[in-house]
């Protein structure tokens, strides 16, 4: 680290700190990254990643934010095998545009049907995406590198300007006890040749049932209980997630399981923090943390603005 120069320390090395980095090098700044865990065993690694704003607060601010992201992605999408982002066609089951946010409107090609809502999004393969951002950004003179930040001074002493985007570390680095785990957990199979996105919420409990196709096979989902840190995949919900994706389409029910993923999604009770601060000393401080599972969603609006607060 010693004979390393930098104008920001970006905390966090998830899709939000990532991105966060590349924006601000883009801007011209001299930035370093400091993770705690490599992009590959992050929480955004093991998201499904669909671009859809659900669960998100200030729903206000979040609509912008996740279409700023959206354009990003579609351009993106011209090279999915390097960026790892497609353009897929699916169904949100029993979704109506009336029941969304002002920024549903301003989707292209959404459709209702009896079912639900049709529209072509963009679906990321993660583990691809987290390594063309990390790629970028090492291209564009950024400083990747692994440790933990015990507290902010800790981070100042390395660059005047520290952004925040540990996620659910935030907890106990800020600390914000408003930030909690919302656990999720997914089954992987082999793709029985299903080539659309499904997702259809069901409000009276915590489950969403989706299915994903990706690159690796077709990914099952999920569950999101809050306040709980097991990461150890359920066998029994693992069972319960395969059923419910088999009554949508039952050649699911015959697919051969690959894999389990559990991920801790970063929520926070008041929704996403974007803000500015001064920390002891006079360094500057941006928080860019809360994003709960939408983080793959909202990532370029979120980091142009919290670009524009480092200034």
């Amino acid at each position: 680290m010693s004979g390393v120069t930098a104008d920001v320390i970006v905390v966090g090395g998830g899709v939000i700190g990532l991105t966060t980095a590349l924006e601000l090098t883009r801007r011209g700044h001299r930035v370093r990254v400091r993770s705690r865990d490599a992009a590959r065993d992050t929480t955004s690694a093991v998201a499904g990643a669909l671009w859809w704003p659900y669960r998100i607060e200030p729903e206000a601010l979040a609509g912008d934010w996740a279409l700023e992201t959206l354009a990003v992605y579609e351009e993106l999408a011209t090279a999915p095998e390097e960026t790892g982002v497609r353009m897929v066609a699916g169904l949100h089951g029993g979704e109506r545009l009336s029941g969304l946010g002002p920024w549903a409107r301003r989707l292209t090609g959404a459709r209702e049907v009896p079912e639900g809502l049709r529209v072509t999004l963009p679906l990321i393969d993660m583990p691809v995406h987290l390594a063309w951002l990390q790629e970028r950004l090492v291209r564009s003179g950024g400083v990747l590198e692994r440790g933990t930040v015990q507290d902010f001074a800790e981070a100042a002493a390395l660059a005047p300007v520290v952004v925040n985007c540990t996620g659910l570390g935030a907890r106990a680095l800020v600390p914000d006890l408003g930030v909690r785990p919302v656990r999720g957990q997914l089954v992987v199979v082999e793709n029985p040749g299903i080539e659309e996105w499904f997702t259809r919420a069901d409000p009276a409990s915590s489950t969403t049932t989706y299915f994903f196709p990706q690159p690796d096979g077709l990914v099952l989902g999920g569950t999101a209980e809050v306040d709980e840190y097991g990461t150890g995949a359920d066998p029994r919900t693992a069972e319960e997630i395969v059923a419910r994706c088999a009554r949508v389409r039952p050649e699911i029910a015959g697919a051969r399981v690959t894999g389990h993923r559990v991920g801790l999604r970063p929520s926070r009770d008041a929704g996403v923090r974007l803000e500015a601060g001064t920390l002891p000393g006079g360094g500057r401080l941006v928080h860019n943390y809360g994003h709960g599972g939408a983080g793959v969603t909202v990532a370029w609006g979120c980091a142009r603005a919290a670009a524009a607060l480092v200034g």
